[in-house]
């Protein structure tokens, strides 16, 4: 099983302790990091330490991070493709259909920018919106995240699994 931990829209320009403090806690078992964008900096990816990260900007990054990071990106675990991107620069109403057909050959799509967190399935294709992790959803509402559970030994589709977190409560 590889466990991977989904984050989108940090929005920071450093990486500050309270950071990775929650970083640590939120993906302690996790294997793999993908970060939907709008990490702001590309210093925010330093609270991961020695985990594989795979990151892609957005629209509030930074020039620097906008220069050394993609702007989608396809990823192959455990042989699942995992389609990766921002989901800015077009309506927020079509983010998924846009994502469908950026990556119509992977088998789940993670992208962010709504702050708003969803997992569902359409047909057989995975699609996940971590929401925003420092938590400024609407009306204050709590960071999230996402957890994806990848079974080597299942059969496509029904290897991959994922759920929405929420995180506590700064203290």
């Amino acid at each position: 099983m590889i466990h991977v931990g989904i984050l989108s829209d940090t929005h920071l320009s450093s990486c500050p302790d309270s950071f990775c403090s929650r970083v640590q806690t939120a993906f302690a078992g996790c294997d793999v990091i993908l970060h939907a964008g709008d990490l702001t900096d590309i210093a925010v990816l330093n609270a991961f330490g020695g985990k594989k990260v795979h990151a892609v900007h957005g629209n509030m990054c930074s020039a620097g991070s906008q220069q050394l990071l993609p702007n989608r990106k396809l990823i192959t675990l455990a042989g699942y493709r995992i389609g990766l991107f921002h989901g800015a620069w077009g309506p927020r109403h079509t983010v998924e259909e846009r994502a469908w057909a950026m990556f119509p050959q992977a088998d789940c799509i993670v992208y962010g920018h709504t702050h708003h967190a969803v997992c569902h399935r359409i047909g057989n294709i995975l699609f996940i919106n971590p929401g925003t992790f420092q938590g400024t959803g609407q009306f204050g509402a709590a960071g999230t995240y996402a957890i994806l559970d990848i079974d080597e030994q299942a059969e496509k589709p029904g290897g991959l699994r994922a759920a929405i977190h929420q995180l506590p409560p700064h203290p």
